[in-house]
């Protein structure tokens, strides 16, 4: 109780020294102490002797007031030290709660840190194994990667095809043993090399042209090349393409080229073996034919001659088994143009009408000798000039009818003819019916195959070669038509042919005082013997084309009418001087005029000395020449009442056309045929001009001379007809000299014709132009 009231009187006075400090804190002290001292004084007082005096109370107060102040000043300064005792204990009180809080902090973050240790610990220990595991998987990966990489380039070094990289700049980076072995170059002649360093100069323009070619469309080609290898020319076929990243853009080329050396030998032999064929099929119809023709003609002239019934009998088997030969030879020489790509298809202006009348003629003879029915039927608008090909349709319709003939052994053989307008156009159908042994309707899909022939009703191969109707086919396919078979066995056939009817004009025609001439032209260039052709036609002439040597024999054999033999001297099977010999061998055609074609015209003549042939024209052909040549033959002169044309303005030509053109020849051409047919003409030259010069080149890299040469001079007589007259001399130098020279100047020559047939082309354009507007 007492530690509890002074506890309290303590912090009264602690209080009242905080709130008014020592001073004024001592003063109540004082007074309270005084006043406490008066009460208590009184009460003891009055409690011990029952009453209270004065002057004990004043003793008691007395003896306070003396002693209060040092007891208060004791108490107060023990108070300041009990406050500074007790602030002090509460500070370090405070502290040490702080310091215990601090401590309690720190332990925890160290507890954390513990932890988190322990944690990054553990990752670590999982990340090694992790990266142990992850070094390992790589080791494995890289292990494996080199075992595929040392596999892979085992394989590229064994493929047998070479393979190379080049980078953007054309930098070799990489390739395989193929091609080290190849270009017989090692490791450090190649990488980091570039295209003029590695190949040789005759490589370099080839490569890099192809080169750019693959950068520039961002596509792969194929070429092929040949390299020498172990002193042996290989072949390869080489495939280049470009090498893209992700972004589409380009970073290198790749090239892989297969060894076709053993293929190029075979297309090589195969073209020799065409070649030898094309000869020898071409020797065999001479030598066969000119018996055959012997035949023929004996047979013909015995028919003339007073004759039994059993021996006439006998004479027309011999001649219809003759002329059956002959139609076969024809099918061979066919077949091998078709087998060989170089089945041609001339088209003229003829009238449809007078065509058919034709083929009528022919038909109703071969008709008649069989007795059966021969008859016609016209529909349409047929009085027409159309662009056909007389000689390739006349020779379909004829193998066509002649089958219908062939196999009707009573009844009829009807020709029909129509005009039918569709929707593309104009067509002309021409349908062969005959009431004769018929075919299979199993057959009827095989007819048209090569060598094939339909059984008869016995069962045994049908009579003929199996090739009639397959060169039928391929001649209407080549004139853009169709051909369609119909039968029923027993009761006939029909044959039904589709063409397309290209209409045109009538052919212009001059006056002439004299009759029209039959002539044979002997050409073996496409483009000069249509130039000729239009020439003779616009003269008002017929004209029947012969493409070879033994065409020109087998015509001259067979074509009873002929008033004039234009001969090529320079032909692909025979030479025209032995042609004149043959034909003047048969005292039959000693009045038949020859007149030689030929670019040297003294050289000719010299060839065909103690041959009789009537002249020699040079070509191209000159028209005022040619009118010369048929009025010293036939006294055929140009009418003199045509009106004479206006005077045109004199042309104003270029330095380039001068140089590069036969002006004289062109306008003389122009003047006699007309603008329209010299276009054409020249447009015949542009389709011509690819086939000559792939041939020129083939011929060169086979190095077969005699090839060249030929073409060679085939082109130079095209260039000729249409008045390039740079392009004619320098084919003239190439058909000259290509025999003397290396394959490498026969290629630059070539290089050299490209651009001078550019050239020549674009002025010859010019000039045209120019004539169009003048005339």
């Amino acid at each position: 109780m007492l530690d509890s009231s002074f506890g309290t009187w303590a912090r009264i006075l602690s209080n009242l020294i905080k709130n008014y400090g020592d001073r004024w804190a001592g003063v109540v002290a004082y007074a309270f102490v005084l006043i406490v001292s008066l009460v208590l004084a009184c009460m003891f007082y009055y409690v011990a002797l029952g009453e209270v005096t004065l002057v004990n109370v004043l003793s008691v107060v007395l003896f306070a007031a003396l002693t209060s102040p040092l007891l208060l000043s004791v108490a107060i300064y023990a108070m300041r030290q009990l406050d500074a005792s007790k602030e002090y204990l509460e500070s370090a009180t405070q502290q040490e709660k702080l310091l215990n809080q601090t401590l309690k902090d720190n332990i925890n973050r160290l507890n954390n840190e513990i932890d988190e240790r322990k944690m990054a610990l553990h990752a670590k220990h999982r990340a090694i194994a992790e990266l142990r595991k992850e070094i390992s998987e790589r080791r494995k990966a890289e292990q494996e990667l080199a075992q595929q990489s040392m596999l892979l380039r085992s394989i590229v070094d064994s493929s047998p095809d070479l393979f190379y990289y080049r980078d953007e700049r054309g930098v070799f980076a990489g390739y395989n043993k193929k091609f080290e072995q190849v270009i017989g170059k090692t490791s450090d002649q190649l990488i980091g090399h570039t295209v003029q360093e590695v190949f040789g100069e005759q490589d370099i323009p080839r490569v890099l042209q192809t080169d750019e070619q693959v950068i520039e469309t961002q596509q792969s080609i194929n070429v092929d090349v040949e390299y020498p290898v172990a002193n042996e020319n290989c072949w390869f076929e080489m495939r280049k393409l470009p090498f893209i990243n992700d972004d589409g853009e380009y970073i290198g080329l790749l090239a892989f080229g297969r060894d076709i050396t053993s293929r190029k030998e075979a297309e090589q032999a195969l073209e020799t073996a065409y070649k030898d064929k094309g000869k020898f099929i071409a020797t065999l119809s001479h030598e066969l034919r000119t018996p055959l023709n012997g035949i023929v003609g004996l047979t013909r002239m015995l028919l003339d001659t007073e004759l039994t019934k059993q021996q006439k009998s006998w004479c027309n088997t011999v001649f219809s088994s003759a002329e059956t030969l002959g139609n076969i030879f024809n099918d061979i020489i066919d077949l091998d143009k078709i087998d060989r790509e170089q089945l041609d298809i001339a088209t003229d202006s003829i009238n449809v009408s007078d065509f058919i009348n034709d083929v009528v003629n022919f038909a109703g003879l071969i008709a008649e000798q069989k007795a059966l029915e021969f008859n016609i039927k016209r529909s349409g608008m047929l009085d027409i000039y159309a662009l056909l090909d007389p000689t390739r349709l006349r020779q379909v319709l004829w193998n066509l009818i002649n089958n219908a003939v062939k196999f009707t052994h009573r009844g009829s053989v009807t020709l029909e003819c129509r005009r039918e307008n569709r929707a593309d156009g104009p067509w002309l159908s021409i349908s062969v019916i005959d009431t004769g042994v018929g075919i299979p309707s199993d057959q009827q899909d095989r007819i048209f195959d090569m060598y094939y022939k339909a059984p008869d009703a016995s069962g045994n191969n049908a009579i003929g070669s199996g090739i009639g109707l397959a060169v039928t086919k391929a001649l209407v396919h080549a004139m853009k038509g169709t051909i369609h078979v119909s039968s029923m066995q027993g009761e006939g056939s029909r044959f039904d042919v589709e063409l397309p009817l290209e209409l045109c004009s009538a052919p212009n025609e001059q006056s002439y005082a004299g009759r029209s001439l039959y002539i044979l032209l002997v050409e073996d260039v496409p483009l000069n013997a249509e130039i000729a052709t239009n020439l003779l036609e616009q003269r008002g002439h017929e004209v029947v084309w012969a493409e070879t040597g033994e065409d020109a024999l087998s015509m001259v054999e067979t074509e009873d009418e002929l008033d004039l033999i234009l001969l090529d001297m320079q032909l692909p099977d025979i030479n025209g001087d032995e042609i004149a010999r043959q034909i003047r061998a048969d005292s039959h055609f000693d009045e038949l005029p020859i007149v030689a074609l030929t670019a040297n015209v003294r050289s000719a003549e010299q060839e065909l000395q103690g041959i009789d042939i009537q002249g020699a024209l040079a070509k191209p052909i000159n028209t005022t020449k040619l009118d010369k040549m048929l009025a010293e033959l036939f006294g055929i002169e140009a009418s003199k009442d045509k009106q004479a044309s206006p005077q045109s303005e004199p042309l104003q030509l270029s330095e380039q056309e001068k140089a590069l053109l036969d002006v004289e020849t062109i306008t003389d051409f122009v003047s006699s045929m007309g603008i329209e047919p010299f276009k054409r003409s020249c447009d015949l030259f542009a389709r011509l001009n690819p086939t000559y010069y792939k041939e020129l080149d083939e011929a060169n890299q086979n190095e077969d001379t005699e090839t060249y040469v030929s073409v060679a001079h085939k082109l130079k007589g095209a260039a000729g007809s249409v008045g390039l007259q740079n392009v004619q001399l320098h084919a003239k130098t190439m058909e000259l000299e290509g025999a003397q020279v290396d394959t490498v100047q026969r290629a630059d020559w070539l290089d050299d014709l490209e651009v001078k047939i550019r050239e020549g082309q674009s002025a010859l354009h010019s000039l045209i132009a120019k004539l169009a507007e003048n005339s």
